[in-house]
């Protein structure tokens, strides 16, 4: 019984081991064909998308196929129409060479065969050449002897022989250069005028530009005095009110520095300047100063002076003894007395002028008060010169022209300068007076020997050349003229004698100024009617 239970336990046992084994199998089976199914499953979803991608990639590698081909298309198509169009551009620029090439080929056979046709001209020249060559050297002899043979004749005929004509006609040819010389002289000295003229306006311009600060700090320059240096704030006033009006009202600059107690009136009119500088004096003793006041005092002072010009004209006419002036040409001989010409007042300069012309026309007989009339107005221009234009004589001569002076007066006026020719002895007075009274301050002044010395020098030079009658030195030696005998010298000879005697009196003499030479050849024929 027991072996029966071992043995059905046995049995028991292998049959559980046995199903475990199977079970286990069957596990492992199941296993592996699910295993199995899945890796096919698997590889069946991978060979499907790889076919798909094979297929996608087909289709993209077809797709580049088609349009790199379409590409290339259009490259050869583009590269072929650039061919064609080069080969087109190459044809025409080939064609329009050649037909360069052409026209150029024919201008040269045109040429060379114009130069075949000169060369051929110029083959016949000289053939003909060469022949009138031969007929003139024959010529040439033949004229020889007709030369040697006239020559003869005409020694015969004239009686002089070939160094005698030859002497004679060297003479004529001598007398022609001189005339030539005489022009060419003329001309040269015409040239040098001009070219000098030019260069005395730079020399002066340098001048004036030298002594311009100077003279322009010495004539257009007025000082007021101040009691203090507060007044100079004053006359400023706030924000600069009071000197801008005063320098408006009267036109005039006001300097306001570092001087100590003193204001700077700058302005070329001298009689603004006057103004400006009374009606600053009275603002500056009256204390008030502001633009209402400066008004006032500028008209008052504007009053002042006009009574002060107007008095001194009439003292001057007073003075001299002259009546009859036009009261305008008073009043401009009253501004004068502001007026300064090289440190001289011109008034005064006036008034002196017209004494001395009166004195010397006393002396000689002359009419004294038209003198000193023309003496006193010589100078008139200078009253309006820094207003209007033109040289005081130019602007002296209309002045008296348009208030109806005497034309003994007005030519006086024009000629004292020596800008016109005098045309009565008292114009002649009154440039003499104006040359005394200019000439009295300084060192120019001369005594009567040295003065009649000069002249008799100058005379005694110029009756030393050959052809001079007569000669006068003049206008207190600035001129000298000089007659000569017209039959002894020539109209080219003058031109010579001038220019050699202005060099000798250079050379041997001493004098201020210039010395005017001039040489006159006057020529007559006389004939009686009986």
């Amino acid at each position: 019984m027991l072996s029966v239970i071992k043995v059905a336990s046995a049995a028991s046992t292998v049959s559980m081991t046995t199903f475990v084994i199977v079970l286990v199998a069957a596990v492992v089976v199941t296993a592996l064909i699910s295993a199995f199914c899945t890796i096919a499953y698997r590889k069946k979803i991978y060979e499907s998308k790889i076919g798909t991608a094979e297929v996608r990639s087909r289709e993209i590698i077809d797709e580049a196929l088609k349009t790199a081909e379409t590409k290339k298309r259009e490259a050869l198509l583009e590269a072929k129409e650039e061919r064609i169009r080069t080969q087109n551009e190459l044809e025409k620029e080939s064609k329009e060479r050649r037909a360069e090439l052409t026209r150029l080929e024919k201008r040269v056979l045109n040429k060379e065969e114009a130069l075949d046709r000169k060369l051929d001209t110029l083959d016949k020249k000289e053939a003909g050449l060469n022949a009138k060559e031969d007929a003139v050297a024959k010529k040439k002899k033949e004229i020889d002897g007709l030369h040697e043979k006239a020559l003869v004749e005409l020694e015969k005929i004239s009686g002089l022989t070939s160094e005698q004509a030859k002497d004679l006609l060297l003479k004529t040819v001598e007398e022609d250069v001189k005339i030539d010389t005489a022009k060419m002289i003329k001309e040269m000295e015409l040239q040098a005028k001009e070219e000098a003229s030019k260069k005395a306006k730079e020399y002066v311009v340098t001048a004036i530009q030298k002594c311009a600060a100077d003279h322009v700090a010495e004539t257009t320059v007025s000082v007021v005095q101040l009691p203090s240096d507060e007044m100079k704030g004053r006359i400023i006033g706030r924000e600069g009110r009071n000197i801008r009006t005063l320098e408006t009202l009267t036109g005039v600059e006001l300097i306001i520095d570092d001087t100590p107690e003193a204001v700077v009136l700058s302005g070329f009119d001298p009689i603004r300047r006057e103004v400006a500088r009374i009606a600053l004096e009275k603002l500056v003793i009256d204390g008030r100063i502001h633009p209402a006041r400066i008004e006032e005092m500028v008209d008052k002072a504007q009053k002042e002076v006009e009574n002060i010009i107007k008095e001194a004209g009439e003292a001057a006419v007073l003075e001299v003894g002259v009546h009859g002036i036009h009261p305008e040409l008073v009043r401009l001989l009253g501004k004068m007395k502001y007026r300064f010409s090289y440190g001289q007042n011109a008034l005064k300069h006036s008034i002196e002028v017209a004494h001395i012309a009166g004195l010397l026309a006393a002396e000689i007989g002359l009419d004294i008060r038209m003198a000193k009339r023309a003496g006193l107005l010589h100078d008139i221009g200078k009253a309006v010169d820094h207003e209007m234009e033109g040289s005081h004589v130019q602007l002296g001569a209309e002045l008296c022209r348009k208030y109806k002076e005497n034309a003994i007066v007005i030519n006086a006026v024009e000629s004292h300068h020596g800008d016109v020719e005098p045309t009565s002895l008292i114009a002649c007075i009154v440039q003499a007076a104006d040359t005394i009274s200019a000439a009295r301050p300084g060192a120019r002044r001369e005594t009567i020997e040295t003065y009649t010395n000069r002249l008799k020098q100058l005379e005694d030079i110029t009756n030393a050349y050959r052809g001079v009658d007569k000669s006068f030195a003049i206008q207190a030696g600035r001129e000298v003229r000089v007659m000569v005998v017209p039959e002894q010298v020539s109209d080219a000879d003058m031109v010579l004698m001038a220019r050699d005697i202005a060099k000798q009196i250079e050379n041997e003499m001493q004098y201020p100024g210039n010395i005017k030479v001039n040489v006159i050849r006057e020529s007559r024929v006389t004939d009686y009617a009986k």
